[in-house]
């Protein structure tokens, strides 16, 4: 089974939970607040799929404790902030090409569902 050409795949994680202190205000930075991260990696999973070996593949609960640890550890003003190094951690750990992150704020503003960013990068060649 051969991939056509010009195909990606992805690997994508929707809706992660972290708990974090994020935020400009005095009181945000005494406390823990919910964010909702989704992430989507440019990558050939098509070795995975033959092989059926996670060795093969992007793990995905490495990658999702690895988000959890960077934002708890943060403790970033701006959820910008937050979305370009998440988005620069994965680059440089795992094995994709091209990296898509929202970080949404559920608790930010009260008359909306949530506020978010969201964010596509590449990986540079050297």
């Amino acid at each position: 089974m051969n991939k056509p050409q010009g195909s990606t795949d992805f690997v994508k994680i929707k809706g992660l939970k972290v708990n974090a202190v994020i935020g400009v205000f005095d009181w945000e930075r005494a406390i823990e607040q919910p964010l909702l991260i989704d992430v989507s990696m440019a990558t050939d999973i098509s070795e995975a799929g033959k092989s059926d070996d996670i060795n093969d593949a992007i793990n995905y609960k490495e990658v999702c404790d690895d988000i959890t640890e960077l934002c708890q550890q943060t403790k970033a003003l701006l959820i910008e902030r937050l979305a370009e190094l998440i988005a620069a951690h994965i680059l440089s750990k795992y094995n994709t090409t091209q990296v898509e992150v929202s970080v949404a704020k559920p608790t930010a503003i009260k008359a909306a569902e949530a506020v978010a960013v969201q964010i596509a990068r590449t990986a540079t060649t050297d």
